[in-house]
């Protein structure tokens, strides 16, 4: 017995010595707890705290004169932002000279996109922002494209409930059915709570910014995306609103995005008619246009320039402004180029093509205050011009093409256009205070 106990007890050591010489029936040690991650926190955007940087200038040659814009896009892509091989890539135009805006020929974009609402996000008893009427023969469709079957199609003017609106569509709702007509389909509309409700095509931005250094204007919120534009150092710009640390920028019929660290003096617009201060704007708006070393795009260009420095003026309360009155009259004594015009929805070469996107780029502005009234405005046809909102724009050049408008404030205000050759055209307005 004494013997089997001891062979017993001298098998359990060898075992055991066993066991712990063997990695493969080593005790797995015991895993240190998973730290809980950590949530990412959300950008913060400097918006009251305006940076003090001054803007990068723009480098001329060696013989001091300024860059061409086709020497400015090889020094952009070479010297700022290198293209290997050197094969430097100019902004994307996707609007060339033609009254459309071709929403089906947009690029795929290569980020997120400011996300607009759909259909989905409706039902029969959601509540409308606008009641309208739709044209003769319109037809709403279930998703933002007229290349597909129809929802339903009105045979006369026709009563409808607006219940969203994005630069080119709007969602209404019909007998329970609701899709996506074109705006310029909708006619006198009227908003269902006119206190709580901006007036139809009011779209407020929220911010004025300088570029700090070259500003691209990307196709979405990637940094490797294409470029609807690409502005110089030191350009005025408004901001419809940020996203994380994209603004968002109204860029024709659709939106752009520009990267906070290319900007700088951040402000504030006022959210009322009634100033924050000397420096607050009450209201602002950008549009855009198409940039090229054509003569006639060249031309446009200094016309813009030159219809913003007539426009900008003081207002006295009560006074009327009329734009033909302070751009007119529209001809090479006058100081203007030759450059596409819009007319009949054809483009024509006028002397003072791009005033209108002057006037109508300030019309935007104008909405945004309750006691400017808009006394006269016509638009350029149905489709409008492209480089608005559908049906937001405001053609000068005639008798029967013009902008005229009044203060109804009981203060003066003051219109301040900007512009950098560069693509974006800035109104802001301010109340100006007395001494």
């Amino acid at each position: 017995m004494f013997f089997k106990r001891m062979l017993a007890f001298i098998c359990m050591v060898v075992m055991l010595a066993a066991t712990a010489a063997c990695p493969a029936y080593a005790a797995a040690p015991t895993p240190s707890p998973t730290p809980r991650p950590t949530a990412t926190p959300a950008p913060t955007i400097p918006v009251f705290e305006p940076s003090d940087a001054e803007p990068t200038p723009l480098p001329r040659k060696a013989n001091g004169m300024e860059m061409t814009l086709d020497e400015w896009y090889v020094w952009y892509y070479t010297e700022v932002n290198p293209i290997p091989n050197g094969n430097y890539k100019r902004p994307i135009y996707i609007v060339e000279d033609r009254v459309q805006f071709n929403e089906y020929n947009l690029p795929e974009p290569k980020g997120p996109q400011y996300a607009l609402k759909t259909v989905d996000d409706f039902d029969k008893n959601s509540p409308a922002l606008y009641t309208c009427t739709l044209k003769a023969g319109t037809s709403a469709y279930d998703v933002r494209s007229i290349y597909v079957e129809r929802i339903f199609r009105v045979g006369g003017k026709t009563k409808v409930d607006v219940l969203y609106l994005d630069p080119l569509w709007a969602i209404v709702r019909f007998r329970g059915k609701i899709g996506y007509v074109k705006r310029h389909r909708i006619l006198d509309v009227k908003p269902v709570d006119p206190v709580n409700t901006p007036p139809y095509g009011v779209q407020k931005h929220q911010y004025v910014a300088v570029t700090q250094d070259v500003a691209e204007v990307r196709i979405s919120m990637s940094h490797d995306d294409y470029c609807w534009a690409i502005l110089k150092p030191g350009t005025t710009l408004s901001i419809w609103q940020f996203d994380g640390e994209w603004a968002v920028v109204n860029y024709w019929r659709t939106y752009g995005y520009i990267h906070i660290s290319d900007l700088t003096d951040i402000r504030t617009v006022s959210p009322t008619d009634q100033a924050l201060n000397d420096d607050t704007p009450i209201a602002a708006y950008t549009s855009y246009y198409k940039v090229n070393s054509s003569e006639t795009i060249q031309n446009r260009m200094h016309n813009i320039d030159k219809g913003i420095q007539y426009m900008s003026i003081v207002l006295q309360p009560g006074q009327e402004a009329n734009a033909n009155a302070l751009m007119g009259p529209y001809s090479l004594e006058n100081g203007y180029l030759e450059a596409g015009a819009l007319a009949e929805g054809t483009t024509i070469q006028s002397p003072g093509g791009g005033t209108c996107q002057v006037s109508s780029t300030l019309y935007n502005v104008l909405l945004q205050l309750p006691k400017i009234t808009v006394t006269y405005r016509r638009a350029h046809g149905d489709n409008g011009a492209p480089y608005l909102p559908m049906g937001q724009d405001a053609a000068v050049g005639n008798q029967d093409l013009n902008l005229i408008f009044r203060n109804d404030y009981d203060f003066p205000i003051r219109l301040e256009g900007h512009t950098n050759y560069d693509g974006a055209l800035c109104w802001l307005v301010y109340r100006v205070f007395e001494d």
